[in-house]
Parts: structure tokens; C-alpha cells; sequence
């Protein structure tokens, strides 16, 4: 028996799905939840979403799919670092979990984090186990690198500052301060 639930959404109009095959020992109560969230996440009810893949989660705290669909409803609320958060639990939890890394490098590139987008698509890449997957990655990795070329260039933000360029920041500060103080009137 496998359980599969198509999910469209923000997937360039393809669709993910999730199969469960019955040799994974999930509590049937969670399997409900994890229903009921999904379905609640494919009306566009995020926030019913959450709550239904939450109790699934409190059931069972290692199943993976259910935190990547808390990801997705957490994105779709615009809570950024839940959406990471269990995503990256996610892709912990199953580390060949396609679905995880793929919505975590979508999520990243989204966010215009391209390091840690293309960190995790490469990770997708290695879950590939389908045409359609290695299609949607695909695709995911041509509109960044079309946003990258037409866009402008973004500051990395990830590396630390130089000691010469703290000293100077620190004395220009410094100056202003002073220079303040001495036209202060007291």
C-alpha cells in the first residue's frame, strides 16, 4: 500500500509527491494528521496546516515529510526561520529526502542566499531518484542563474571584516564623536 499526495504550489507547475511505503512504522494517528495537514495545505490554509502537521509531529518527531510540509506552510505564512528550521530538521532526519533539500535550496534562493541554495541543491541532486526530480531541480537552478545574470549583484554577507577595516571604521567613529563633543556646547 503507498499513500501519495500530490502538493502544487510555488514548484514551477510541477508537483512533489509523498509516498508512504507501509515498512515505515509511522503511527496510523500521525499518518491522519500528516493527511489532514497536507490536504489543509493544498486549500491554501497554512495556518490549519501547521497545526494538524504539529500534533503529527508531536506523535512522531522523526518523520521527516512532515516536517518538510511544515516548512512549506511555515514559508507560506512568511515565517522564515520555522521554515528553515524544519527544513533543515527535515533533511537531518532523512538526509535522502529529496523533497527537504530541493524546498530548502527553493527556500534559500527565494531569500537570495544563493551559497546555501546551491549547498542544498546539490544535496538534492544526490536524492535525484526520478526524471521529473532532476527536471524540477533543473529548472530551480536556470531561474537562479538567470536571476544571478539580470539581477543586481548582491554583498556577500558571510565574511568576517578585515582588522584594517575595523581599525578605520573605529577611528572614523571615533573622529565623529570627538569632533562632536568638542562643537557641543556644555
Amino acid at each position: 500500500m503507498t499513500n501519495a499526495f500530490p502538493i502544487n504550489g510555488e514548484l514551477g507547475g510541477h508537483s512533489l509527491t509523498w509516498q508512504c511505503p507501509p515498512m515505515l512504522g509511522v503511527a496510523p494517528e500521525a499518518l491522519e494528521c500528516f493527511q489532514e495537514g497536507v490536504e489543509r495545505l493544498q486549500t491554501g490554509d497554512a495556518g490549519a496546516a501547521m497545526v494538524a502537521l504539529s500534533r503529527c509531529t508531536d506523535i512522531e518527531p522523526s518523520f521527516a515529510e512532515a516536517h518538510v510540509f511544515i516548512g512549506l506552510a511555515n514559508a507560506l505564512s512568511n515565517k522564515i526561520y520555522p521554515a528553515i528550521d524544519h527544513l533543515e530538521l527535515a533533511a537531518q532526519l532523512q538526509p535522502d529526502s529529496f523533497a527537504a533539500h530541493y524546498t530548502l535550496a527553493q527556500l534559500n534562493f527565494k531569500l537570495r542566499i544563493p551559497q546555501k541554495g546551491y549547498a542544498a541543491s546539490q544535496h538534492a541532486l544526490r536524492c535525484v531518484s526520478t526524471l521529473e526530480q532532476r527536471k524540477m531541480l533543473t529548472q530551480l537552478l536556470k531561474e537562479e542563474r538567470a536571476r544571478e545574470r539580470n539581477g543586481i549583484a548582491r554583498p556577500w554577507f558571510n565574511k568576517p571584516y578585515s582588522r584594517a577595516g575595523l581599525l578605520v571604521a573605529g577611528s572614523g567613529l571615533a573622529a565623529v564623536i570627538g569632533a562632536l563633543l568638542l562643537h557641543v556646547r556644555w
